[in-house]
C-alpha cells in the first residue's frame, strides 16, 4: 500500500508524507473541532480512550486553552 500511496502522492504534487500521518491528522483535527475523545479513540481503534489523550495531548492541551478564554470571555461578560 506505501508504494502505490506514495506514487499517487507524487502525481498530485503533494508533499511526500506517511500514511499513518493522515490517521496523526484526522485524530488531531476531529479533536480540534470538537470530536469527543471517546469518539475518537473508538473510531482509531484504540481500547483505552487515556491511550488516545496521551497520544493527542498537543490537541487537547489547545482545547483546554480555548475553554478557559471562552469562560473568560463569558466571565467578563456576566460583570
Amino acid at each position: 500500500m506505501t508504494p502505490h500511496f506514495q506514487r499517487r502522492l507524487k502525481e498530485s504534487g503533494l508533499p511526500v508524507i506517511r500514511f499513518h500521518d493522515l490517521r496523526h491528522t484526522f485524530a488531531t483535527l476531529a479533536l480540534q473541532n470538537g470530536v469527543d475523545i471517546k469518539t475518537v479513540s473508538s473510531m482509531l481503534g484504540h481500547h483505552d480512550a487515556g491511550f488516545t489523550l496521551r497520544t493527542y495531548t498537543h490537541a487537547t492541551r489547545q482545547m483546554q486553552d480555548q475553554a478557559a478564554e471562552t469562560m473568560g470571555s463569558f466571565m467578563t461578560q456576566m460583570m
